[in-house]
């Protein structure tokens, strides 16, 4: 496999074939991410995709998913993302999903007609980066969209039919802005309904403009029990239809697993009791991106 730069992927596709399809992030301008620092964007010739797809053929037949790095391949133009999809679907008839990162910009070039389309290919699930639904962060993180059109585009992926998941960062806001952040990104989720949610808790990166801001004294980045306190209002104020809540990433004090509705009285219990002290955090040498 012909692989370039920082690989990325969610922790739920550990086991697909990692097919690199674009190098680097079409938006590459989020004010906490050093992913692709330095590294200007581009879609990989169709051969090299091709020559991995058969590489794949060969030497991964046990794996039933595929993931399409990097951090945007659902910008790929229609009709270049459509080669690739039924090259996987001609020559790994065993694969059963296809994943890939999208995000407001991307899901907006695309009609509902096309999303259809790709769908109808095996492109089954879509990890979107929500980070908040606080708008004053929203524009501070230079994430490029606001909660309406995070919400819109949300909602067009789910009227497509794919599977959504939606990545979410504790701590994002900064102090002051803390439960706002918390009580705004419960809205949005609810808003959009997706099928799966993944809290992170932030990690400074230096190099990043965030990591600037705190060094300046401009960001102050909370404590444990603040992330905490944030998971805590955000999972009270989102409301899914049978969505699944995970804070179990590596990044995470507490790891958490809650099926929405069902399961939320029992999780806001368990971090109050984590709060209170009676259960211990993750310590900060076990943390990671």
């Amino acid at each position: 496999m012909h692989y370039e730069g920082n690989i990325i992927r969610p922790p739920s596709e550990a086991n697909s074939i990692l097919l690199q399809v674009t190098v680097g992030c079409s938006r590459n301008k989020c004010t906490f991410c050093g992913t692709y620092t330095g590294e200007r964007f581009r879609i990989k010739p169709d051969s090299m995709i091709m020559e991995d797809i058969e590489f794949a053929a060969r030497y991964a037949r046990r794996q039933r998913r595929v993931f399409l790095c990097d951090g945007d391949a659902l910008i790929i133009p229609q009709k270049r993302l459509l080669k690739i999809l039924r090259a996987i679907e001609e020559r790994l008839p065993w694969v059963t999903r296809v994943g890939a990162y999208g995000n407001a910009k991307s899901l907006n070039l695309k009609t509902p007609e096309e999303l259809a389309e790709l769908k109808s290919h095996g492109l089954g699930i879509i990890y979107m980066g929500l980070e908040t639904g606080d708008d004053v962060t929203l524009k501070k993180i230079n994430k490029g969209a606001g909660s309406a059109q995070m919400i819109a585009m949300g909602r067009k992926a789910k009227d497509a039919g794919f599977k959504l998941s939606i990545t979410v960062l504790l701590g994002i806001a900064g102090r002051q802005r803390s439960q706002i952040h918390a009580q705004e990104t419960g809205r949005v989720l609810t808003a959009i309904d997706p099928d799966y949610v993944g809290a992170l808790s932030l990690m400074l990166i230096p190099g990043t403009p965030l990591f600037d801001d705190y060094q300046a004294a401009k960001f102050e980045l909370i404590e444990p029990d603040e992330m905490l306190a944030e998971l805590r209002t955000m999972i009270a104020a989102t409301n899914l239809t049978r969505g699944l809540f995970h804070a179990n990433h590596a990044s995470n004090y507490l790891p958490i697993k809650a099926r929405l509705p069902k399961d939320k009285e029992t999780t806001v219990n368990l971090i109050d009791q984590a709060l209170a002290g009676k259960i211990a955090l993750k310590p900060e040498y076990l943390r990671a991106l």
